[in-house]
């Protein structure tokens, strides 16, 4: 950071307050790729040196960032470019799996956990007729403690015994009873949070996310899941390998 005061800077003749104009900057950086992952911020003394302004501008600017989810200030070693969490988009795993393979700690808060009665679409999705027994689970999913998506989870009642045998991870019930899914297809799209989405990811109303739509497969081809999650867009990149399909 200390190699681009140019870019951190605010213009005084702007009329944009001075807050937000450095909040732009570090953004900006953040987009850029200038600043990574895990980078640490100068110190408030050192922004203050940097870009000419009141340590109440520079906190201002950092507190809106923090609130934006793009940084993070740990207690006692200052302020940080907050880390993004990549995820495959080729990989059959669930939530749980990939946040143990970041090194993080998954967990959930669970807002529906029950048998119900399968929707039309519900029931195209999981080849059942519409008002068939189904297992909804609804979630909300968090990695060392931080809310990162909300997940919508049905799949046909005969797969498992009871929805209670879901703890942690729904694809290690599934592995558990022989039902683990083994293809699938996913969708992705961007899209605005709603205000309870908005609340629940605790970011603001209208912030970019990532809607997923996952139907996952057996072998022989039997549907098992249907899933609708909703990401942070803040959080999330998606990586997809790429061959040569040009001829």
């Amino acid at each position: 950071m200390h190699t681009f005061p140019k870019q951190l800077t605010p213009n005084l003749h702007d009329a944009t307050p001075l807050y937000r104009q450095l909040a732009s900057h570090i953004r900006q950086l953040i987009d850029d790729g200038v600043v990574k992952s895990g980078q640490a911020l100068p110190s408030e003394r050192e922004l203050m040196e940097i870009t000419g302004t009141s340590r109440v501008t520079i906190r201002k600017a950092l507190e809106q960032l923090i609130e934006e989810g793009l940084l993070v200030r740990r207690q006692g070693a200052g302020t940080f470019i907050a880390p993004g969490r990549e995820q495959s988009g080729q990989r059959l795993t669930g939530f749980t799996a990939d946040a143990k393979s970041r090194g993080e700690s998954p967990s959930s808060v669970w807002l529906v956990k029950s048998l119900a009665k399968a929707t039309e679409d519900e029931a195209k999705h999981l080849g059942l007729s519409e008002g068939e027994p189904v297992m909804r689970f609804s979630r909300l999913r968090l990695s060392d403690g931080e809310p990162l998506a909300i997940e919508h989870a049905v799949i046909p009642a005969a797969i498992l015994p009871s929805p209670d045998v879901v703890q942690d991870s729904l694809y290690q019930a599934l592995r558990e009873y022989g039902k683990h899914p083994k293809q699938g297809t996913q969708k992705l799209r961007a899209s605005l949070a709603s205000p309870i989405e908005a609340g629940l990811l605790t970011v603001k109303d209208g912030s970019e996310v990532l809607r997923i739509e996952r139907q996952t497969y057996l072998n022989d081809g039997s549907p098992v899941e249907y899933t609708r999650s909703v990401y942070r867009g803040d959080k999330y990149v998606f990586v997809s390998e790429l061959q040569d399909g040009l001829s």
